[in-house]
């Protein structure tokens, strides 16, 4: 069962760790047998940064938190909190938070009692546990939940406590391995909320392992991509959704249109048009350049499909529209911002402009799809290599 909860009050100053902790992978490497789970990671947090660990299934995401965490012994690098190597040191040393997927709470407990747990294996002060322990209830919203059992809660409150109980100790790190997975949609949007707004008040350095891409971009700082036990790419989502440095990045990260092109001398032709090519450069001859026709915006800040516009031709491409483009003193009322003020379709569906010349398409970088130009919002169409 699960329920949404009401927004949480204003965090209690107490609760706060004394600063966030710099956190260092250098040429990690984890076996299990003859597989290897991670292939010499190296990643560097700031202090107070909020790193997401995104991939698909047996990429190794997993296995690098629990190795940060100390729940796995890695056989090669080293792992630095604070420029201090932490690879030996036992798991209830590293002064770390854990949220586990499964919630993981004692179901013999109450939730308060749960809270609690971590300091009074700290041999905290009875008054002392019970004042944090309601402090923390009260960052994610729990007060009136205190004397409820795990059984008692839903899906969206357990995970809340097992929140609560990994920030009442003041860890410097915050580790959070797929959270919100077991949530139903809505609840998982809420609490997903809430883990950033919390984040973001306590300063803690957090490490966010999840496969939801849209989870990712949506409250990461930074994204560190994850295929076969290597980081393919870390960049903002801004960075990993419009200049995507592998194709596994650019087909994992969004939607992209991939088309088969030709590259010479730093160009490349593509269904018989000639575009820059951006990046590194490539050997001449064929190659499959990567068209990113997507918006300006990330997906997590509220993304906009692209639209798709004919190089030459004075007929509204909008799906189902079709009418004739002509001249106007004014924007259509309904025309989105940017769009060509000298120009508008007869139906008013305000979904497309006039197309522009060919030499102003090649030199914004757009791309003739079957239909039509593909382009951004803004008019910076990339093709990539």
């Amino acid at each position: 069962m699960t329920s949404s909860i009401p927004v949480a009050p204003t965090i209690a100053p107490t609760i706060a760790p004394d600063s966030g902790a710099t956190v260092e992978l250098v040429g990690v490497v984890k076996n299990f047998g003859a597989h290897r789970a991670l292939n010499e990671i190296d990643l560097r947090i700031a202090p107070g940064e909020f790193v997401a660990l995104l991939g698909p299934s047996g990429c190794g995401k997993t296995t690098a938190l629990r190795a940060l965490s100390g729940l796995e012994l890695i056989d090669g690098g080293r792992i630095l909190i604070d420029g201090v190597d932490v690879a030996s040191v036992p798991t209830n040393k590293r002064d770390m938070g854990m949220v586990f997927q499964s919630y993981s709470l004692f179901p013999h407990m109450t939730a308060i009692e749960n809270v609690e747990f971590g300091l009074r294996m700290r041999k905290v002060a009875t008054a002392e546990r019970r004042t944090r322990a309601l402090e923390a209830l009260e960052m994610v919203g729990l007060t009136t939940f205190a004397e409820r059992f795990a059984h008692q809660l839903s899906g969206g409150q357990q995970q809340r406590v097992a929140l609560a109980r990994a920030l009442v100790t003041r860890p410097r790190v915050l580790l959070l391995d797929e959270p919100l997975s077991a949530l139903d949609a809505k609840v998982r949007v809420q609490l997903r909320d809430e883990i950033r707004r919390i984040q973001t008040e306590l300063g803690i350095t957090t490490v966010f392992v999840t496969h939801d891409q849209e989870e990712a971009l949506a409250i990461a700082d930074r994204v560190a991509v994850m295929r076969d036990g290597v980081i393919e790419q870390i960049g903002t989502p801004e960075e990993l959704y419009t200049a995507p440095r592998t194709p596994f990045v650019a087909n994992f990260v969004g939607l992209s249109n991939r088309l088969a092109g030709e590259h010479s001398k730093g160009t490349v032709t593509v269904q018989g048009a000639r575009l820059e090519l951006l990046g590194d450069p490539l050997p001449t001859g064929l190659s499959p350049p990567t068209c990113a026709p997507r918006t300006s915006r990330s997906r997590h800040a509220g993304s906009r499909r692209p639209w798709c516009r004919r190089a030459s031709s004075d007929r509204c491409v909008a799906p189902r529209c079709g009418s004739r483009m002509t001249p106007s003193s004014r924007s259509s009322t309904r025309s989105k911002p940017g769009r060509n003020p000298g120009s508008s379709c007869t139906s008013d569906c305000g979904e497309f402009p006039s197309a522009p010349s060919s030499a102003a398409s090649a030199s914004r970088g757009d791309l003739d799809c079957p239909r039509g130009t593909w382009t951004t919002e803004d008019g910076r169409g990339t093709a990539r290599g």
